[in-house]
This record gives structure tokens, C-alpha cells and sequence, in this order.
């Protein structure tokens, strides 16, 4: 693995990046199309959001079977065709690790909940009532408890997420056993590393007291139990320290004071972690009551926290975007006035950072958050948990739910990816006809078939629930809704003009590569307190560079700042002020 500090990630959500077979679902030929365009964009590595069997109660985040692939995504045979195609590029491979909880469907979930003595009822966390209720007061992420009894031996079990997403219990050592053999098995095949989902979860306070006096809903109590270091030491001790592989954590409740535990240099656990302190707060009560936006000076402070306190013990996963924020334009800048200035200046930011970048598909595009306007046009368990408990059985305004849904929902991330202006943006094949077979399932007499315990289904009751057969040529629409304003946000139509986001990318990625400074020197904030300009300083060795960035609509003079030849900039024309969302990288005059 190159030196991870110097790589640029690309984030694939697999449904939404590209439908290779019409079936309205992104696929892994899917992604293999469009490698070149990967390559050509400059990043280095993929990281793919979960591809792995799953029912999908959380879009793949509630895994079935670690070792199969979702059969609606592809085939193994797939995977190592992409797998081959993404090396011979130069190009490196992560995946999602999501081992602090299954799905229910998987079968050590199938057989732990069968009797208190089957040999797998400890690799899950099982507890009887209290009082008749729910062993404590614990909520869910996706809104009320994170209990649930089943019926089969009246016991509770922990779910962190969705009900279909039983925790895992790290506190049995075959359990880990089960999940490093998993891990060997995909950096065997040839993966370049993991991205590991809510990692700090691992470990939990086996004697689950009641949330602490004043906290009652704090979810980030979840993160670094007791034993969550032990557990990343063994992990890394017999696996990871034996392959050439790459590792984020996802750091959710981990602060920045508590960060180089899980990155430092001699801890021997994981290579760098993300945090969440400048996230959009998506707690249950922030779709009724939705916490503000941060101030330019509250957002710089947070990354110069969290630079100060890592310092050269430990390192970062920077990004703006992902599948579980809202869009960062739509967000940070504005999508209707200043869509390529506010774009170009957030990536600007971003790749001058110190850290490791993530660009989350589209991102590097201009793609904004998708007017959703209906609950039924929204997909994710998330908002679909809070609106049953906020709107239909709290009484809460539907309109002002919809309304803050529009700000902060994952799904606004989560809209196909807008390949070109024709019929669902390029992102299926003949405008959403398919012809031919679903992955993994039968054709017979030229209708496809889905396999159920009751016999073969037809893909028209998969999409709609009815029983009916389909003929041979299908009207099918993407599992998600297309952003309506595909033909002017596109691909095809950036890939041609020198003056486009997409270009500006690549002509800001080629350049970071070239620039020590970038990758490995230190940061200082220049304008800390300043309302509407982000100014600092990149050093390494006799290099020195300074970024200014505009945040806000109007022009701003920044004298206090010391001028230089413009290395790069979002403006092809000169000015005293920074223009709106205007961009700056600067090489000081000696």
C-alpha cells in the first residue's frame, strides 16, 4: 500500500453509482464500466460501501453472509474482475467492515436466538427483561429502543440500529475468531484494506447501565468501552500487521482527545480515523427540532482542534461528504447562484487539508441535495423510523419534518449518480429497459425469476409486491430517486468544458499530488476568528503555501492576509477582494 498519507479516496455507493443491467439497482459491472473514469479523475483508492449478501434493512448495512456478494450487485466472479481491474489501473481497493452488528438473516443470528443454550446465542448480547421491560433505557439510532424481545426464549436482544441489525458480541472470543478468518479471507483475494464501520462500538459495558444522569439519548455513550482497545490490538496483531492493507475507522463518539488511542504511531491498532464533531446532527428530535448550521468560525475551530491535538502521533480521514450527510454544496455553499464557485472552493478545502481526503461520489461533480416531496419518495430506515415515531405517532408537524428531511437526510447522498442528460442521467442502460436476468437468479422461457420458499417470483412483484409474471422486456424505474436537475449537473456534459467542476478536480488532485506540502506539512489557521474566510498556511521544508477560501455571497477584502502568485484559483481573473465562494492557493512572496 502507498503511503496512505499521500492517497486520495473515492467513495462508491454500489446502488447508486452506476446499473449496468437495467435492473434500477447500481451493480460492481456497473462500477468496472467506468474504472477509466476513476483513473482519469486522479484518485487512488475505492472505498466500496457494503456489497456483501444482505436483506437490506439499512442498504447493506445489515449483512447476511460476509463472504457473498448482494446478488443484485454482481457475482463473486464480478468482484475479481473489478477487484483485477481496479490494481491494473494502480489503483487501490478498501471495503466495509461492519462487524459491530449482522443481520438478522445471518445464520448465527438464525441459530443464537433459538434456545438460551445453542452455541451461538454468545456471539450476540442477549438479556432478560427488567421489570418486564427492556434491560435499560437505550435508544436506537433508528428511533426507539435498542431492545428487542423475541419471542422464542423471552429475551431482549441489542440492536444499536434497526431491529434487523443485532449487535454483535465482541466479549466472546470465537466470535472474533469467526470475524478475523472473514477479514483474511478478503485480504487473501487481493483487498487493499478496510474502512470499519461505528468501530468504537465494539465494545460495550456488559453490565448496560441506564444512561448517565443528564444524558438520557446520547448515543455517543456507545462508543469506546472498556475493552475496545484490547480488541483492535488483537485485531491488528492476527490480522491486519500480516498484509500491506489500509484501515478508517469511523469514529463516531470518539473526541479528539481520544483519538490517537485508536490512530497513534505505537498503538498497533488502525492507520487513521474519521470524526463526526462537524457532521449535520441527525438525532431523532433534529428532524422536528434541527440544530443550526455552524458558523465559519465554529467549523474552523473544529478542524484546527482536531489537527492540534492529533499533532504527528496520529492521523486523519478528512471529508466533507459521504453516504450518511447530506449533499456538502448544499450544505457549505450555493447550489443555485454559485454551483461551480462554491463547489470548486469546498474542494479547495478539502484536498489542502491536513489529512487523508475522501471525495464522495458525485461530489466531484456538483450534485445538491435532492428535493424530496413526499415521504414516500424517501428510502432510508432513518428518516422512515423518525417520521413513524415524530409524525404518525408523536403528532409532530409533517411539514416541518419534510422540511428538515430537505436539509439533512442520508438519502439526499444517496440519488444516482447523473452520468449524462438522458433518461435516469445515464445511470441505467436504454432508459431503464432490461432484457435478460437479475444477478444470481434463474431465467426460464425468457422471463426472470426470483427464488422463494414458495417458488420462483417474477421481478415485477420484487419491484411492486404483486403476484404476476413479467414478459421479457421491463419498464423499471431506479431504486431511488433521480435529482431533477441532472441535465445541467452531469458527466458527460463536464468532461467536455475546461471551465467545469469536474475539470477543476482533476486539475486540483494532479496538483496536490506534486506538492509535498500538501501531504505532509503542518497547518496553521491564519484568520481564526474571521466570519466568512477560511485562511491558512500549508509548510514542509522551504515550501510554503496559503489557501484562502470565501464562504460566504460577497466580496471580502482580507489585507491582514500577505499576498503571493496565485498557484491555483476557482477565478480565471484577478481581483483585490475574494469574490464569492472564491478559492485561493497562494505562494507567497519572499
Amino acid at each position: 500500500m502507498p503511503d496512505f498519507k499521500k492517497a486520495i479516496i473515492y467513495q462508491i455507493y454500489p446502488r447508486s453509482f452506476n446499473d449496468s443491467d437495467g435492473d434500477g439497482v447500481g451493480d460492481l459491472p456497473g462500477i468496472i464500466q467506468k474504472l477509466d473514469y476513476l483513473h482519469d479523475l486522479g484518485v487512488d483508492v475505492l472505498w466500496l460501501s457494503p456489497i456483501f449478501q444482505s436483506p437490506n434493512a439499512d442498504n447493506g448495512y445489515d449483512i447476511s453472509d460476509y463472504r457473498a456478494i448482494q446478488p443484485t450487485f454482481g457475482t463473486m466472479d464480478d468482484f475479481d474482475e473489478l477487484l483485477a481491474g481496479v490494481h491494473k489501473r494502480g489503483m487501490k481497493l478498501i471495503l466495509d467492515l461492519v462487524v459491530n452488528h449482522s443481520s438478522d438473516e445471518h445464520r448465527w443470528f438464525q441459530e443464537s436466538r433459538k434456545s438460551k443454550d445453542n452455541p451461538y446465542r454468545d456471539y450476540y448480547i442477549w438479556r432478560a427483561p427488567k421489570d418486564g421491560k427492556e434491560p435499560n433505557n437505550w435508544l436506537s439510532f433508528f428511533s426507539g429502543p435498542a431492545w428487542k424481545v423475541d419471542e422464542q426464549t423471552g429475551e431482549y436482544y441489542l440492536h444499536l440500529f434497526a431491529e434487523k441489525q443485532p449487535d454483535l458480541n465482541w466479549e466472546n472470543p470465537k466470535l472474533r475468531q469467526e470475524i478475523y478468518q472473514m477479514m483474511r479471507f478478503w485480504l487473501d483475494k487481493g483487498v487493499d484494506g478496510f474502512r470499519m464501520d461505528v468501530i468504537p462500538f465494539l465494545s460495550k459495558d456488559t453490565t448496560f447501565p441506564d444512561y448517565p444522569e443528564g444524558r438520557y439519548g446520547d448515543l455517543t455513550i456507545y462508543a469506546n468501552g472498556p475493552r475496545i482497545h484490547e480488541f483492535l490490538q488483537e485485531m491488528n496483531r492476527e490480522v491486519l500487521s500480516h498484509y500491506e492493507c489500509m484501515t478508517v475507522g469511523e469514529g463516531f463518539g470518539v473526541s479528539a482527545e481520544q483519538a490517537n488511542l485508536y490512530v497513534g504511531k505505537d498503538r498497533r491498532e488502525l492507520n487513521m480515523i474519521y470524526h463526526f464533531d462537524h457532521a449535520v446532527p441527525r438525532e431523532e428530535h433534529r428532524f422536528i427540532d434541527p440544530a443550526p448550521e455552524f458558523t465559519l468560525p465554529e467549523l474552523k475551530a473544529i478542524f484546527h482542534k482536531w489537527d492540534e491535538t492529533m499533532g504527528d502521533t496520529g492521523w486523519q480521514n478528512i471529508y466533507f461528504g459521504n453516504h450518511d450527510n447530506p449533499r456538502v454544496l448544499s450544505r457549505f455553499g450555493d447550489a443555485e447562484r454559485y454551483l461551480y464557485e462554491s463547489t470548486t472552493m469546498l474542494a479547495t478545502v478539502l484536498l489542502t487539508q491536513r489529512g487523508t481526503p475522501s471525495i464522495y461520489q458525485g461530489d466531484e461533480i456538483g450534485m445538491t441535495n435532492c428535493p424530496f416531496n413526499s415521504i414516500d419518495e424517501y428510502d432510508d430506515i432513518q428518516v422512515k423510523n423518525a417520521w413513524q415515531a415524530l409524525v404518525v405517532d408523536g403528532g409532530q408537524s409533517a411539514e416541518v419534518f419534510l422540511q428538515t428531511a430537505n436539509r439533512i437526510a442520508r438519502d439526499h447522498a444517496r440519488t444516482p449518480m447523473q452520468w449524462h442528460d438522458g433518461p435516469n442521467a445515464g445511470f441505467m442502460p436504454d432508459g431503464g429497459q432490461r432484457d435478460g436476468q437479475i444477478h444470481g437468479e434463474p431465467t426460464v422461457g425468457g422471463q426472470t425469476f426470483r427464488q422463494t420458499s414458495e417458488g420462483p417470483v417474477g421481478l415485477t412483484e420484487r419491484l411492486t409486491g404483486s403476484r404476476q409474471t413479467e414478459s421479457r422486456l421491463t419498464e423499471v424505474s431506479p431504486w431511488l430517486k433521480i435529482n431533477p436537475n441532472y441535465p445541467q449537473i452531469n458527466v458527460a456534459d463536464q468532461q467536455v468544458r475546461a471551465d467545469s467542476v469536474l475539470s477543476y478536480y482533476k486539475k486540483l488532485i494532479r496538483w496536490r499530488k506534486q506538492t509535498p506540502a500538501i501531504w505532509e506539512g503542518m497547518y496553521r489557521d491564519l484568520l481564526p476568528e474571521h466570519p466568512a474566510v477560511w485562511a491558512y498556511e500549508r509548510i514542509a521544508n522551504d515550501e510554503r503555501l496559503v489557501i484562502l477560501a470565501n464562504f460566504s455571497d460577497q466580496d471580502v477584502y482580507v489585507p491582514e492576509v500577505e499576498t503571493g502568485e496565485v498557484v491555483l484559483s476557482n477565478y480565471t481573473t484577478s481581483s483585490f477582494a475574494l469574490r464569492p465562494f472564491e478559492a485561493r492557493i497562494l505562494a507567497p512572496y519572499a
